[in-house]
């Protein structure tokens, strides 16, 4: 899993914070989810997570595969298995470096496209996917595949948009620190797929979304900023979103005032026929990568305490508090009695200030290296892991870090890092960062402290 792992593996600690964080990623495999998730039995297609799809598939002359995303091929693969030959056709876009790019999944086309910047090619790609959504009719079933990295993956350029357009405007709104909500509400008023338009693209098909969530609580709307999901949000509040942050993408701003004046139509909202009864399968989420650690830390005979799934906000306001909860355990044995391991999930996000390299969980495990090197209550041997379940954390090569209380060897310097959004620079140059490559998966971060020993 870990391409350094030797580098790492230097105390049991170490080693466990690992073993759990590989167990994560593992868990979040979006093509075992997906083919526990369905089932074709006496031709019936039956799709079964939280909620339950019961399908006739002679009720359907045509089965389309369309969709997009880190883990869209996985998901791909798992249908496949299932329905064989009774899919007609499809396309996926995932990654240009995905190793299924060129090739097909039965008879899913597999296209390559720019993450997290849209480019030419995946908007070619994504024009083709829309022509065979168009040519869905009513004995048409849609298998809609949507997971993270979809919203860049998938794109589409609304109005007199163009590629450039998107790719400046999503930059500019990743690096002022906007949260994803507020960029899907851009994203979804400039393209002609996200924000429910995939689905009313495909009318009057039957529509089913298979998801893996990226986002904090899995909302259907926001995973890959929902293309076939109902859209609540506004050009107004697009338009909103580009003020409070100073976004200067006049182009951009141009079409979202143009559409607040009413010359380009609103994103179907949750009374549109053709999204409201669409229904979204989450196949798997962070909350999975979470369990999956949890019970390899158990295996281990650690006891296991999941902080929360849902962390959002600063990545480095949030380390000294996740520190601090293990400071507790260690000296107080609560939440969690030693060894014990830590574990959450969410998206943190990075207030880009400085120049340098790095992501929110290179960023989280900087500020928690700073916060074990200058704490008199934090014992050396807490180890704090950090990563994107894909692979790579924001715009890096690298997945996260791990650090503990000795990593830095001078804390100015790493101080100085951390103001200058350096944390990957600073860390690899100790050895401390984490390389994966790219997991197939994507279920947003996961973040393992260990606190070894007993009272």
């Amino acid at each position: 899993m870990f391409r350094n792992r030797e580098t790492h593996a230097r105390s049991p600690a170490h080693e466990t914070a690992l073993h759990c964080l590989a167990a994560g990623i593992r868990g979040a495999d979006p093509e075992r989810a997906t083919r526990d998730a369905l089932t074709a039995v006496d031709d019936r297609l039956e799709i079964s997570t939280d909620d339950r799809t019961s399908l006739d598939l002679p009720d359907f002359d045509r089965i389309l595969v369309l969709g997009g995303g880190k883990a869209a091929a996985g998901v791909t693969r798992a249908i496949e298995a299932c329905l064989g030959d009774r899919i007609s056709d499809g396309l996926i876009v995932v990654p240009e470096a995905d190793p299924a790019v060129g090739d097909t999944i039965g008879a899913v086309a597999v296209a390559g496209g720019g993450h997290p910047d849209p480019t030419p090619e995946g908007a070619r790609a994504t024009e083709e996917l829309l022509e065979l959504a168009e040519s869905a009719d009513e004995r048409t079933l849609v298998l809609a595949v949507v997971t993270g990295g979809a919203s860049a993956l998938l794109a589409a350029p609304a109005g007199d948009l163009s590629v450039g357009d998107l790719r400046r405007s999503g930059r500019a709104l990743l690096t002022a620190g906007a949260g994803i909500e507020e960029i899907n509400a851009v994203r979804k008023h400039t393209s002609r797929v996200t924000g429910g338009r995939l689905a009313t693209a495909a009318d009057p098909a039957t529509v089913a979304t298979l998801a893996v969530s990226d986002v904090v609580g899995d909302p259907p709307g926001v995973i890959g900023s929902g293309p076939a999901a109902p859209d609540e949000t506004t050009y107004e509040e697009a338009l909103d979103v580009f003020a409070r942050y100073g976004i200067d993408v006049p182009a951009v701003r141009d079409h979202l005032e143009a559409g607040d004046a009413g010359a380009f139509s609103e994103t179907p909202g949750p009374d549109e026929p053709a999204v409201v009864d669409v229904p979204t399968h989450v196949v798997t989420g962070n909350r999975t990568a979470i369990a999956a650690a949890a019970a390899a830390a158990e295996d281990w005979g650690y006891d296991a305490c999941v902080l929360s799934t849902r962390v959002r906000g600063s990545a480095r306001g949030a380390a000294p508090t996740h520190v601090g909860v293990a400071e507790e355990v260690a000296a107080a044995g609560d939440p969690a009695d030693p060894p014990a391991v830590l574990l959450s999930g969410g998206e943190t996000t990075v207030d880009v200030l400085g120049e340098g390299e790095g992501g929110p969980n290179t960023e989280f495990a900087l500020a928690a290296a700073l916060s074990l090197g200058e704490s008199d209550a934090a014992p050396d041997e807490i180890v704090v892991g950090a990563i994107d379940t894909d692979g790579n954390d924001g715009a890096t090569g690298a997945a996260g870090a791990l650090v503990d209380a000795g990593t830095l060897d001078d804390q100015a310097a790493a101080r100085t890092a951390l103001d200058q959004n350096d944390s990957l620079g600073y860390l690899d140059s100790l050895d401390a960062a984490l390389l994966t490559g790219a997991t197939g998966t994507n279920v947003n971060d996961l973040r393992v402290l260990v606190v070894p020993g007993g009272a």
